[in-house]
C-alpha cells in the first residue's frame, strides 16, 4: 500500500473550477486513505487546495520549499511538517525520496519538470516509482499524444512508456498507482 505520494500541480488556480475541484478530491481522497502527501509546500494555487483538503480528513502533509520562496512568503504554516531546503533540486531530491509514488496535477513548467525528472530517474533505474497524470478536462491530452509520438519515433521505448500512467478519475489512478507501486 502507498504510504506517501508526491503530487506536482500548479501554484496557480488556473482558469476552469474543474482544476481546483481536482485538487480538492486528491487531498480529500488522500487523507481518507491514510496516505501521506509530500508537495511543494505552498499555500497557493492547486498546491494549497491539495494540502489544505488533505489536512480536513486528518491527513498528513509534508510540505517542501525552498527557502528563496519561503522568504516570499508563500509557505503553507499549517502542515503537519514543513522543510525548508536551500534549492529546488535538494527539493526535488527529498521530496523523491519521502515519496512511494508521484502524480501531477494541471500545472506549467515547475510541475512538468518535477514530473519528467521523477519519470527520468524511473527509467534510468535510479528509482523504482510510479508516475500519473491526472488528465482533468482533457489538460494532459497533448502531453500524453507527444509521448506516444516519441514512442512511435522509436525516442522512449514501449516498456519506458508504462511508466507513465494517466486518468481522469481521481481514485481510479491512485488504485492504479498504488498496484504499479508494489507489482
Amino acid at each position: 500500500m502507498l504510504q506517501s505520494i508526491a503530487v506536482f500541480c500548479g501554484s496557480s488556480l488556473g482558469v476552469a473550477s474543474i482544476y481546483r475541484e481536482a485538487a480538492r478530491e486528491v487531498g480529500r481522497l488522500l487523507g481518507q486513505r491514510g496516505i501521506t502527501l509530500v508537495y511543494g509546500g505552498g499555500h497557493v494555487g492547486l498546491m494549497g487546495i491539495v494540502a489544505d483538503a488533505c489536512l480536513g480528513e486528518g491527513g498528513r502533509v509534508i510540505g517542501v520549499i525552498p527557502q528563496a520562496l519561503a522568504d516570499k512568503e508563500v509557505a503553507h504554516r499549517g502542515l503537519t511538517e514543513l522543510r525548508v531546503v536551500g534549492s529546488m533540486h535538494e527539493r526535488k531530491a527529498l521530496m523523491a525520496e519521502l515519496s512511494d509514488a508521484f502524480l501531477a496535477l494541471p500545472g506549467g513548467y515547475g510541475t512538468w519538470d518535477e514530473l519528467f525528472e521523477a519519470l527520468t530517474w524511473s527509467q534510468l533505474g535510479i528509482q523504482h516509482k510510479a508516475c500519473g497524470l491526472l488528465n482533468i478536462h482533457g489538460y494532459y491530452d497533448s502531453m500524453i499524444a507527444m509521448v506516444d509520438r516519441a514512442v512511435a519515433e522509436e525516442f522512449i521505448s514501449a516498456p519506458h512508456r508504462q511508466l507513465l500512467f494517466s486518468d481522469t478519475d481521481v481514485s481510479r489512478l491512485l488504485d492504479r498507482l498504488n498496484h504499479a507501486a508494489f507489482s
